[in-house]
């Protein structure tokens, strides 16, 4: 479903993601975990689009309009004038475009997403009067209605509160048994460890990527850490290089001396 082969991806150039390579298979249920910094949410943000590569190359078989995605909370304008009801139906918006009528059915499935994250009667309430937990249940519920078959979420149980979250993670297993592909990015161990069945732990590098129980032990958890203490945001500007001359190379301008 997605392919990443020595991606690299940097802002102002300097590194956030460095020499990944590796797959989402199709149907896969992969967390996306590491310590803060890591490269989490921009390698979400590359798979969709939102940030250009600087090296290596990533390859998504899904159209555009197949891809769901969740942002963080704080990357959501709240003042942008819509209620809750419209900013719901702009899931629709790969399969009726900017012109197309809402039917019955599409009424009737915005009204049950709702249901489903504990937000009916709230359809007019204008997105900024609402709590960060209430509008992150809106935004998924928002994601409910595009029915795509790669779904990318990143960190889409902050502010939730322990039902909703539990209800989230009951609609996560359904897209799995349907053989959708789920991308989550995650910081809770035991969400990790409890429902996701395949791990991609990353420090700006990929430290490992498999079977959730192989990735996320006690060694690769330790060296992930060590690894995102060491880089060092205020270094030298970062070269793109191969593969093959970093690991010859000496330690990079990037890394801190530990």
């Amino acid at each position: 479903m997605v392919t990443l082969d020595n991606l690299t991806v940097s802002y102002r150039r300097h590194p956030a993601l460095h020499h990944i390579s590796g797959s989402f298979a199709p149907g896969s249920l992969t967390a996306v975990v590491g310590p803060n910094g890591s490269g989490k949410s921009t390698l979400l943000k590359t798979i969709i689009g939102l940030l250009p590569v600087a090296g290596g190359t990533i390859t998504v078989s899904e159209p555009q309009s197949r891809i769901a995605y969740l942002p963080q909370l704080a990357d959501v304008d709240r003042s942008f004038p819509i209620n809750v009801y419209d900013c719901v139906l702009l899931g629709c918006w790969p399969h009726r475009g900017a012109w197309g009528r809402v039917n019955a059915s599409q009424r009737s499935a915005i009204e049950g997403a709702l249901a489903s994250v504990g937000l009916q009667g709230f359809d007019q309430r204008p997105i900024s009067s609402l709590s960060s937990g209430q509008l992150q249940r809106v935004l998924f519920a928002r994601l409910l209605m595009q029915d795509a078959d790669l779904i990318l979420l990143d960190e889409p149980f902050n502010a939730m509160d322990g039902k909703t979250t539990a209800a989230v993670l009951t609609t996560i297993a359904r897209w799995h048994q349907q053989g959708r592909t789920v991308v989550v990015v995650l910081h809770d161990e035991g969400q990790v460890r409890g429902h996701f069945p395949q791990a991609l732990l990353l420090a700006r590098e990929l430290v490992a990527w498999g079977q959730t129980d192989h990735v996320m032990t006690v060694t690769n958890l330790s060296r992930a850490r060590t690894m995102a203490e060491a880089w060092d945001d205020d270094s030298g500007l970062c070269e793109i290089d191969s593969l093959a001359d970093r690991r010859t190379a000496p330690q990079t301008p990037q890394m801190a001396n530990t």
